[in-house]
């Protein structure tokens, strides 16, 4: 049986390489109306949902680097996607909201409220925030330890998912006649006391079409797919190779058995990085042209954000060195980037090119056949439910993708070519939430 494959679009300001705004095709100036037509050519092409990133400070480093470093800022993502909900009509919009640096309260109020506005297309992404420089922008002077990060963040989305509950699908009644707004009932206060917060509750927004928000989330430690594998609709993962995704994928489905959930209640999607041409010459030659635009000092930085550790200073020729172990931060991300520099000999130049474009999702260059292959193969032998598709540059990189692969893999019976329903829930082909205290 041909199974249909899940897309996402990852947007970006210029698109996913590092040296992508300086392209000629480009709009470095990442206007709001430049976001709109990307999310508008996703949607056409039915794309089950947009994702926007978020982190909550500025990318730290030497100003040469900075300076030259082109995606520095961008419009907060949740003020985006509102903005392009109420312009598309399908497509899914899902954004980062930390539980690191927030409160339930506000999130699940936000993302609900969100999720009326589009008529059930919203989804929440958690991620527990990855710098230090993040905590002193809200009166921390360092990260909190991962175990702690994600002890907070798995009591966080009870609250909001308890939030998410507060009403009964069919609590209101608004009779006129006999001036009852709602059934008593069927609101249900959270009354949450735990070891983070305590949340009276109830939510002041109505229920949402798909019941509530999609979760997402993007962690690959222990802790991070123990608490996906609890609560997540999605994960968006990142690998480098297709047995590292297997063995992702089985692991991850495995643990959902414990918490009363079917391997079908989650979907995979693992990063994608596409360079597509209609000749194998093209796709390089299109790599290699964003490749040659990378400042130098540029792509030493991005790689020390990345791995966690400053390599300013080190011979961009030689082997990347022997680094401390991380405290907090993106630790998965590291060993990652790590293992891969290792395994393929790679010194901190061939390994910051590597990252460029990809930040340790899986890269691939060539033509739609080769692309459809690879994501033919991902899907079938259970590595991967769909893509969360992150193309070079913008608007180039999308129009390639879907002028050349999308067509590829209707012809094959592996993406739709129509929507046939109207929330996110339902592209997805996942099921109403189950509720705490419906009878």
């Amino acid at each position: 049986m041909t199974l249909e494959m899940k897309l996402g679009l990852f947007l970006r300001p210029t698109g996913h390489h590092v040296a992508a705004w300086r392209d000629e095709a480009a709009d470095a100036e990442g206007s709001f109306q430049h976001f709109l037509a990307m999310a508008q050519i996703a949607e056409d092409a039915c794309f089950d949902m947009l994702f926007c990133a978020d982190i909550a400070t500025l990318w730290e480093g030497a100003n040469d680097s900075l300076c030259r470093l082109g995606t520095i800022t961008r419009i907060d993502p949740y003020t985006l996607l509102t903005a392009i909900g109420g312009q598309t009509r399908k497509i899914g919009v899902v954004c980062t909201g930390t539980p690191t640096y927030d409160q339930p309260f506000h999130v699940a109020r936000r993302f609900a409220s969100l999720d009326l506005v589009t008529g059930g297309r919203c989804g929440w992404n958690l991620v527990t925030s990855m710098q230090d420089s993040e905590a002193r922008n809200f009166g921390s002077a360092e990260h909190l330890p991962k175990h702690l990060r994600y002890k907070r963040a798995r009591e966080f989305a009870e609250v909001v998912r308890g939030l998410w509950d507060s009403w009964e699908p069919d609590a209101f009644i608004r009779d006129k006649k006999s001036a009852l707004f709602f059934d008593p009932q069927k609101l249900h206060f959270l009354e949450h006391q735990g070891d983070y917060f305590s949340v009276k509750g109830p939510l002041n927004v109505p229920p949402s079409p798909q019941g509530h928000p999609i979760m997402v989330q993007a962690g690959a430690s222990d802790e991070g797919r123990e608490l996906a594998a609890e609560t997540a609709d999605v994960i968006f993962a990142a690998h480098t190779g297709l047995e590292d995704a297997k063995a992702f994928y089985a692991d991850v489905k495995g643990r959902m058995t414990k918490y009363g959930r079917k391997p079908g209640q989650l979907k995979i999607m693992p990063g994608l990085n596409t360079f597509v041409g209609r000749t194998e010459d093209e796709a390089q030659e299109k790599f290699e042209r964003l490749q040659d635009l990378i400042p130098p000092t540029v792509g030493v930085k991005m790689l020390s954000h990345y791995i966690g550790h400053d390599l300013t200073g080190l011979p961009e020729d030689g082997p990347l060195p022997d680094l401390p172990q991380k405290k907090a931060g993106n630790t998965t991300r590291t060993d990652l980037l790590v293992a891969l520099a290792r395994r393929e000999n790679l010194s901190i130049r061939d390994l910051y090119k590597r990252v460029a474009g990809a930040r340790g999702h899986y890269q691939i260059i060539g033509t739609p056949k080769t692309l459809c292959d690879m994501m033919q193969q991902w899907v079938e032998e259970g590595a991967a439910d769909g893509f969360n598709i992150m193309p070079p540059s913008f608007p180039t990189g999308l129009t390639d993708f879907v002028t050349l692969v999308i067509p590829e893999l209707r012809r094959r019976g592996l993406f739709r070519s129509e929507y046939t329903g109207a929330t996110l829930r339902h592209h997805l082909g996942l099921p109403m939430p189950r509720r705490r205290f419906q009878r």
